[in-house]
């Protein structure tokens, strides 16, 4: 039996009958209903501040869209009561793996979103996701302010964010994504460290040019560990010839092959291969996951708050996968410890049964902007908080010396 298909065998998280009567799915009832329960006495915000702050990362991230060796961290803060809430918004600089960007997110928080939050007092999330529902896509944006929220309503509550939305797991099980490098040996030098540090799944990015040779010899090196490829959309359907060769590797997955708003493509091509296809980009809400769990164009999902749109659209995903055995992961967006934070809270619910790109801080930035940094343990998992809100403290005199640029957004007073 390959180590990818007795590990899945082993979760609890795949379609078969027999699950239906152990412990874990007799909650999913439970689960499908939690976002009801995220409600609130009407809480008026009082100020929206949008701040954003420059990282250099520890080594250059390359992916098929290109090469980065620093992040502009987008931070969104809420206040309200006395308490302050914290979220990411995910979008980069430039428009590669999405449309959105910084400076989108900055222009439709400043002149939409955040004037909708504070019109009137929010009851809750599904009531602040119906504020926003007016406003097409820009999922980030929606994300940020989301997590904020969210946070927010923890800490009011006193609560974890793992604890507010039903996390069931004390500890998360976490891998890493490397990056394209300029040679094999120093990818095979980078698997060989992170596996040294514990990481329970390697991924592997990919492109044309990068891939089959690549991966043959990561596998061949290492015939036991959990592995994986993403594509970010490098490939079209008539690379399936090329890319059915990944068969003979016992790959966990491959991660968005084709391109970033398909699903017929992808159903195809899924149709032919044995390793399971991950959507990723193609998923951008409930209802394209439905559609693409429908037409069989993936056997897993990653789940991106950021993507997505925030924990209302995330928990959503979640209940639909798990109602249907289907694994998820978390998946990661290079964010700094805040929005790493929230990115474990999410992981803690039960149907997160694959390692997600839940890297220690010391993998991207040599500081973070959160206290304690978030560090990966030698077995290969991080363990969730249970701190009110995010668990972390802010490093704020860190994120001042680092900030670009900073804007805040008042609420009429009354």
């Amino acid at each position: 039996m390959s180590i990818v298909r007795q590990m899945l065998q082993e979760g609890s998280c795949l379609s078969n009958p027999d699950l239906l009567s152990c412990p874990a799915m007799q909650a999913r009832s439970e689960v499908v209903a939690r976002p009801l329960e995220l409600v609130s006495d009407p809480l008026a915000i009082e100020r929206v501040e949008m701040r954003t702050v420059r990282l250099p990362l520890n080594e250059p991230f390359e992916t098929s869209f290109g090469s980065i060796d620093s992040r502009l961290i987008f931070l969104v803060s809420i206040e309200a009561d006395g308490r302050t809430g914290w979220g990411e918004v995910v979008a980069a600089e430039e428009p590669r793996y999405s449309y959105e960007t910084v400076g989108t997110a900055r222009h439709v928080i400043q002149d939409y979103l955040a004037p909708a939050m504070l019109s009137r007092p929010v009851a809750g999330l599904a009531d602040l996701s119906a504020c926003f529902a007016s406003f097409r896509g820009h999922n980030m944006a929606k994300a940020g302010l989301e997590l904020a929220f969210v946070d927010l309503l923890a800490r009011a509550r006193e609560q974890s964010l793992s604890q507010l939305i039903g996390g069931t797991r004390a500890r998360v099980p976490v891998g890493v994504s490397l990056g394209i490098q300029p040679t094999l040996d120093e990818l095979l030098a980078r698997v060989e460290r992170y596996l040294a540090y514990g990481y329970q799944r390697v991924k592997l990015k990919i492109k044309p040019g990068w891939d089959v040779e690549v991966v043959r010899e990561v596998r061949r090196r290492h015939p036991n560990i959990l592995l994986s490829v993403d594509a970010n959309c490098a490939y079209t359907i008539a690379d399936e010839k090329h890319l059915r060769v990944l068969d003979d590797f016992d790959l966990l997955m491959i991660e968005q092959p084709l391109d970033h708003d398909d699903l017929i493509d992808h159903a195809r091509l899924q149709s032919i291969m044995t390793t399971p296809i991950c959507l990723d980009e193609s998923i951008t809400g409930p209802a394209r996951a439905k559609q693409a769990l429908e037409m069989g164009s993936c056997r897993i999902i990653n789940i991106k708050i950021g993507r997505v749109g925030g924990y209302s659209q995330a928990l959503a995903i979640h209940d639909l996968c798990y109602s249907k055995g289907v694994p998820v992961w978390c998946g990661g967006m290079l964010e700094s410890g805040i929005g790493r934070a929230h990115n474990i809270a999410l992981a803690s619910l039960a149907g997160f049964c694959l390692p997600g790109d839940i890297s220690a801080s010391s993998r991207y930035f040599a500081k973070d902007v959160i206290v304690p940094e978030v560090v990966v343990t030698a077995d290969g998992a991080v363990e969730v908080p249970r701190g009110p809100g995010l668990g972390f403290e802010i490093d704020l005199n860190y994120i001042t010396s680092n900030t670009v640029s900073i804007e805040q957004i008042e609420g009429s007073k009354k």
